[in-house]
This record gives C-alpha cells, sequence and structure tokens, in this order.
C-alpha cells in the first residue's frame, strides 16, 4: 500500500511541479540576474529604514480588500482554524476556502494576493505543508487540525495543528510550546501581552523589537518548558514566525513603505479585542485590517534566507540545536557534525552559504518515511524554482542522523 501511494503522489508532484516550474522560472527570470552569494546579500542588506527609498509603493496593486467576496465571515461549525494567524485570517476572508482546508495552487494565489509572498517561497511552503501534514493525494493540507474524511482530502491529514517539529515548533511569539499548555494552536494572551508591551506607544513594532521578543521566547521556553526543542526544522520555523510577522502584517504606505506595524494590526491579526487594560482573544477570527496594503514586492525564499541567515548569525542561540531533557533549564545542545555525520561542523556552519544551504537542506532531510524516497526530487525541485540557489557551493548532506535526537523526550513526544 505504501509503494502505491507514494507512486500516485509522484505522478501527482510530477504533473504539478511540470506545470508550475515554467511560470516560475518565467516569473524569476524577469527579476533579472543576481550573481552575488547570499552572504554577499546579507552583509550588504539595508536595514529597513535606509530600504525605504528602494522598496517601491503602489495603492492599486498592494490594496488588499476587505469587502464585498473578501468581507470578514467568522469560523462556523466545521471550519478548521489553526496556529498560523495569516493563514486563518485568510481562511476569514474568503481567500482560501472558508472551511481551512486548500490546494497548494490556493494556497500559492492566497498568500500572494493578501501578503505579497513570492511564488518560490509560496510553492516551497504549501508543498512541504502538503508532504509533511496534508493529503498527497488531494494535494491538500489543513490550516488547523484533522479534517473530516471527504472533505479536501481522501485519507486523514495532521493539519497544521499536527505539525509539531515539522511545520510549526517551540517558542511561537504567540501560540503555546505543545507540552508545556497542552495544544499549539491557541493564542496565550499572556504572551500576546509581553508583544503588545514591547512598544509602550503601540504604534511601531519593529523587526529589531520583534528579534528582542524572540530570543526573549527562546530563554522562556528553556526555563518553562521541560520537553522545549530546537530540532533542525527550528533552524527555519524559528525565524519564519518573527520575520513573517512583520513583513506580511505591517501596513504598507508611501510614507512607510517598507511597513508599519502598530498595535491595532497586530490585535486584528492575532484575533484579540479590547482596551489595552482588557485584552480578549477570541479564537479563530484573526482579521486583514481595513485599508490595508501588502508588501510592495514579492517576498520570496531569498528574501527570507537573507533575513533568517543575518538575525541567526547576529543571535548564535538560535542555532542552538538541543532541546531540554525532561526538567525546566536542562537545555542539552546537540554536535552538529555528530547531526550531519561529518558534513558540517559548528564552525564551518558560519562559512561562506553554509547557513544557507544548511537550512535549505533541512527541509528536505526531515522529510518522514512515507515520501523520504522523493527527498532528491523535492531538493531539485526547490533548485528549479530559484536558481539563484545554483550559484551556491553547498557540502552535500544527504541525511540527518536524528539517533542524536532520541534522548529528548521532546523530540520523541512524553512517555515514547
Amino acid at each position: 500500500m505504501r509503494i502505491l501511494l507514494e507512486l500516485m503522489f509522484f505522478l501527482f508532484l510530477f504533473g504539478y511541479v511540470n506545470a508550475l516550474c515554467p511560470m516560475a522560472m518565467k516569473m524569476l527570470a524577469a527579476r533579472g540576474p543576481n550573481n552575488s552569494s547570499l552572504s554577499d546579500a546579507y552583509a550588504n542588506a539595508h536595514p529597513p529604514d535606509k530600504r525605504a527609498a528602494t522598496i517601491p509603493f503602489d495603492p492599486a496593486t498592494q490594496y488588499v480588500s476587505t469587502t464585498g467576496d473578501y468581507e470578514f465571515v467568522p469560523p462556523g461549525e466545521g471550519d478548521l482554524r489553526g496556529p498560523c494567524p495569516g493563514l486563518n485570517a485568510m481562511a476569514n476572508h474568503g481567500y482560501i476556502p472558508h472551511n481551512g482546508v486548500a490546494t497548494i495552487q490556493q494556497f500559492i494565489t492566497g498568500t500572494y494576493q493578501v501578503f505579497g509572498m513570492g511564488f518560490d517561497l509560496a510553492l516551497f511552503l504549501s508543498l512541504y505543508g502538503t508532504l509533511m501534514d496534508g493529503s498527497a493525494i488531494t494535494g491538500s493540507f489543513s490550516i488547523g487540525g484533522t479534517p473530516p474524511l471527504g472533505v479536501g482530502s481522501i485519507i486523514p491529514q495532521n493539519g497544521l495543528t499536527g505539525s509539531h517539529n515539522n511545520y510549526e515548533g517551540d517558542a511561537s511569539p504567540t501560540r503555546g510550546d505543545l507540552y508545556q499548555y497542552g495544544d499549539n494552536y491557541r493564542v496565550q494572551l499572556s504572551q500576546f501581552q509581553q508583544l503588545y508591551d514591547l512598544d509602550p506607544t503601540r504604534s511601531n513594532y519593529t523587526l529589531p523589537l520583534l528579534t528582542d521578543f524572540r530570543r526573549t521566547r527562546f530563554s522562556q521556553s528553556i526555563a518553562n518548558n521541560r520537553y522545549f526543542c530546537n530540532v533542525p526544522f527550528g533552524v527555519v520555523a524559528g525565524p519564519a514566525t518573527y520575520l513573517f510577522t512583520f513583513h506580511f502584517m505591517a501596513n504598507h504606505s508611501a510614507e512607510y513603505p517598507q511597513g508599519l506595524l502598530d498595535g491595532e494590526m497586530l490585535k486584528s491579526f492575532f484575533s484579540i479585542t479590547g482596551p489595552d487594560e482588557n485584552l480578549t482573544y477570541i479564537e479563530g477570527n484573526e482579521r486583514i485590517p481595513k485599508n490595508w496594503y501588502k508588501i510592495g514586492y514579492e517576498y520570496g525564499i531569498v528574501d527570507f534566507e537573507v533575513d533568517a541567515v543575518s538575525m541567526n548569525l547576529a543571535n548564535p542561540q538560535f542555532l542552538s540545536l538541543g532541546c531540554n531533557t525532561g526538567t525546566v533549564n536542562t537545555f542539552t545542545a546537540i554536535n552538529v557534525t555528530d547531526l550531519t555525520s561529518g558534513v558540517y561542523s559548528a564552525q564551518t556552519l558560519l562559512e561562506g552559504n553554509n547557513l544557507a544551504c544548511f537550512i535549505l537542506q533541512l527541509v528536505v532531510m526531515v522529510l518522514p518515511t512515507p515520501v523520504g524516497v522523493l527527498a532528491g526530487f523535492i531538493s531539485q525541485l526547490l533548485d528549479t524554482v530559484n536558481p539563484i540557489l545554483k550559484q551556491f557551493t553547498c557540502p552535500q548532506l544527504l541525511e540527518i542522523n536524528e539517533s542524536v535526537l532520541e534522548q529528548f523526550p521532546g523530540w520523541l513526544g512524553p512517555g515514547a
């Protein structure tokens, strides 16, 4: 049965990629050649205030409608919502199906319409979500829990709510660690309050502020969650939640083309209502703010890699792979050399483009066994949709030695 399902999935994916890759190549080619390495890119990246002059603003193309077909409609019985506030808001406004189960193409289209996410990054995330937590047969996944059979699925799928340690992870800005609170998809109001209080004026939650909060949350997870894990995929998921909060939730304008994220926008996207002294969380009611404009350029894989590498290099603790050992404040790092069977070390990981290579390779390496035979194909897909990555000279990481993670109860799950 496994072989049959894998064959069916391969045939589906082969056809799907053949249809989409020519589109991706045209879109990427239109951006022009880029011969600089990623290390050059993040070394030369301008801070947001200096970058503003080069970021376009076009109100006609950046405006995101919240009326008519895109009027806010709260989730009803049977509608699925999960740990990603942006996807929840998209479902509530009809940019993806209201039931919370969408296809790869619907995710790609919706994330571009609402957030300006680049085709390559949207394809990457949608494909990965389908592989890890969705239905390979229908090419869809749930933004929440497992949908009823027959709703966007032929066989059961985990959905993003069931994606701990493969699509979402610990130390989220507003969601709790799975083994600390018992779920990973509801906003923990105490965490939102901490985020909200970072700017007492509620006027502009900048990327440096969010990075500071990521450091705080990382330390809090070590101190409060005995099963905390910063496992390989955390190197990817960790910066994404904070970077996406800034780039995709900020409102863009001629005055602030790089984006301005204030307290009301945060509350809207995180389903928080009420005055400052009495904030209330309404589960699943995330909204796109009114009179809201998305980012002025396609934020794609290279943009994310530049930001993620820069954030991680400036904060080495985020690169400390490991877990607590069953009690709080027992974080034990794993040896990168052992994890990668000698392909990388803690020193070589920081050389050249190695960290960028490692991040992308990890995503492929942590694929579950049922689709593991397709890991090489997916790696080729990433190279196809992002030709810039072909310029990298990456060490050949063929597998992750997961046995070094089996000492941690947070990796296997409590009681395993």
